[in-house]
């Protein structure tokens, strides 16, 4: 196989490949095609896969088995002058076949690949550190959320539900008599004041007691999920069984002791500063991370190809789907009740996709231009804390990793090398 690169006319960043294909490679690649699809022919007096080639070429032309022969070479000899000419296509090639016969065959493949560009200033610069001290507030917050951890609901018989309470109730739900799927339930637990049901229902349950049946009037909203009942008045006959409240514990030495390895609030409260403190070191490492990139691709001109931005866009699609899904959602229920497409929600992400392809480009040409190598032995220290995690020997852990993961860690300590490089050579006051 010989081929020959040039540039495209007039563009930088196109190359076109021209593939010379000789009479014995392709010949070689015309018996490979055969092998292949040979069980696909039924000819009269032979056996299935058993036809000769000839005749096959006979019967259907001696082009039959062209198009198959140029599917096994293509990719082999791109892959091959990709690798050598060190070219990174950035979308799918360009493929126009010139010639092909019994004399062999040849072909084009235009690649585009990224346009040079020059980083914006990336040494030399004085940025704002971030910080995020840790507050009374912050440790009054944290222990809040302990003591609600920490509730129990407790019944109660004596008065009338009120906004807070949790009560159990049956309802039943129509709209001009006739009841509607998924309007009904039993012994359905309902925190009032949680707004999880139709606006004005939750207010209407306030007020009842134990035993009470109403019927409860409400309005479906206009952009409700269902065309059937959005905008429509709908009757809910309610029974209320049992109102519960939350009791919160008290904040004392009994409550860290409940909750916390401490035998004192004071402890506690100290082992909440600290961690809260670790954290907040871990949130201004990013900050800076993030305003010392941002400050780098402020100043950087490139041109960022779409195929890139839509890829992006799909990405960050499937991570909000991802975050439905542990919400018990579906991004088809999301769909239905914001009146959003997924092309509406791709293009609600664009200019955050731009920013993520940019600030990545940037910091890939970063790493080209420094030399950043990967580190074999932080490597090994990630495979290392993965491998404690999942209770096994490094070399096992090693020997089951796919490809997938081994790039996602390896590009991960790649970047944290860079931001070494970047940290060492700006500064933050």
């Amino acid at each position: 196989m010989t081929y020959t690169k040039q540039k495209a006319e007039g563009k930088e960043n196109v190359f076109i490949l021209t593939f010379d294909v000789t009479t014995e490679e392709f010949q070689a690649a015309v018996n490979k095609a055969y092998e292949r699809t040979k069980d696909k022919f039924s000819v009269q007096g032979f056996r299935k896969g058993k036809v000769p080639k000839k005749i096959i070429e006979g019967m259907y032309g001696k082009g039959v088995f062209y198009e198959d022969a140029l599917d096994i070479i293509m990719p082999e000899y791109y892959e091959e002058a990709l690798s050598k000419e060190a070219i990174d296509p950035i979308a799918q090639p360009e493929v126009d076949v010139t010639e092909i016969g019994d004399e062999g065959a040849k072909f084009k493949i235009t690649v585009t690949v990224l346009k040079p560009f020059t980083p914006g200033q990336y040494t030399g610069l004085t940025l704002k550190k971030a910080e995020f001290p840790v507050t009374d507030e912050d440790v009054t917050h944290e222990l809040k959320h302990a003591q609600e951890h920490g509730a129990r609901l407790v019944g109660v018989d004596d008065r009338a539900s009120q906004k807070g309470d949790t009560v159990i109730i049956d309802f039943c739900g129509s709209v001009n008599g006739v009841k509607f799927e998924g309007g009904t339930a039993q012994k359905h637990e309902l925190e009032l004041g949680s707004g999880a049901f139709i606006p004005g229902f939750e207010e209407q349950v306030e007020g009842m007691n134990i035993g009470d049946e109403k019927d409860i009037n409400v309005k479906f909203p206009d952009d409700y999920g269902s065309e059937e009942l959005k905008g429509k008045d709908a009757v809910f006959a309610v029974k209320l069984h049992e109102i519960k409240f939350k009791e919160i514990p008290a904040l004392d030495d009994e409550f860290a002791k409940d909750v916390s390895e401490f035998d004192t609030l004071d402890e506690y409260k100290a082992d909440i500063k600290k961690k809260l403190e670790a954290a907040n070191v871990e949130k201004a490492k990013n900050a800076d991370e993030k305003t010392l990139i941002d400050a780098i691709v402020k100043n950087t001109e490139v041109e960022i190809p779409e195929a890139f931005v839509e890829k992006e866009c799909e990405s960050l699609v499937r991570q909000f789907e991802y975050k439905l899904m542990y919400q018990g959602l579906k991004l088809k229920d999301f769909f239905a009740y914001s009146g959003q497409t997924e092309d509406d929600l791709k293009a609600s992400y664009k200019e955050a996709a731009e920013r993520n392809v940019k600030s990545r480009l940037v910091m890939e040409e970063i790493i080209k231009r420094e030399d950043i190598k990967l580190d074999s032995q932080k490597l090994d220290e990630k495979f290392a804390e993965m491998a404690k995690r999942d209770k096994v020997s490094l070399e096992d852990y090693k020997a089951k990793i796919n490809h997938r993961e081994y790039d996602y860690f390896a590009n991960e300590v790649l970047t944290e090398s860079l931001y070494d490089f970047l940290f060492k050579n700006n500064k933050f006051e």
